[in-house]
């Protein structure tokens, strides 16, 4: 179990530190263009607790911006979870100082050894009208494709015979590709997807287009050049 004090927080900062910090800014972006603009998502530093914002998106939510303290919760969490080791509560609710009703889940940050070193808070503002909130995560209707094609596979070799048999109907439906060039169009159409990551798609794919492993090998040297 990891215990210390506050300030050892502050003391103890490594560049290491900050760099972890700063690892979880995309996906702080990631998180809050996910959710949507009704989404706040903070970064704590435990470096600097009168300045421990490090990263926000959305902070009109609780009128924060980078700079900004910890909150006294905060303080009671960091505190808890330095006594137990556990973090309580992980999701709760609150209200901003408009108060609008968040809710909102933290969890520590830890750096090498498991030091904690920051938070990373996410605050729904659950005031706005439902409609509203549920519009922010439908698809755009005016703004190009509604969707992706994203297969959630239970396994590598599903995941790769669901790619062959996306890439075959695709090549099928160009008139460009000839009867000549078909498989080797397959096989340029799941590079490009990057299905050869995947150690065992070399076999599959050879076995469903019924060629060799070393033709499939020679399509890939041949793209890669």
């Amino acid at each position: 179990m990891y215990k210390t004090t506050l300030s050892h927080f502050i003391t103890e900062f490594t560049p290491r530190d900050r760099e972890i910090l700063q690892s979880y800014f995309n996906l702080a972006e990631s998180m809050a263009d996910l959710i949507g603009p009704h989404c706040e998502v903070v970064i704590h530093s435990f470096e600097q607790f009168d300045e421990s914002v490090v990263k926000i998106v959305n902070g009109h939510h609780t009128g924060r911006k980078v700079g900004s303290p910890m909150t006294d919760l905060g303080l009671r969490m960091l505190r808890h979870f330095e006594q137990t080791n556990e973090l309580t509560p992980k999701s709760y609710f609150s209200h901003n100082k408009e108060g609008l009703l968040l809710k909102s889940s933290t969890c520590i940050l830890t750096g090498d050894n498991g030091r904690p070193i920051g938070m990373f808070c996410v605050n729904m503002n659950l005031s706005r009208p439902f409609p509203e909130i549920i519009q922010s995560l439908m698809p755009n209707m005016t703004q190009g494709p509604l969707t992706l094609t994203e297969n959630f596979s239970h396994s590598s070799a599903e995941m790769i015979e669901q790619a062959i048999e996306l890439a075959i109907i695709d090549v099928n439906n160009d008139a460009s590709v000839n009867l000549k060039g078909h498989n080797k169009a397959v096989v340029k159409h799941l590079f490009d997807n990057g299905i050869f990551e995947f150690k065992e798609a070399t076999g599959i794919v050879a076995e469903h287009l019924n060629i060799t492993k070393h033709a499939v090998y020679k399509y890939i040297r041949q793209f890669k050049a």
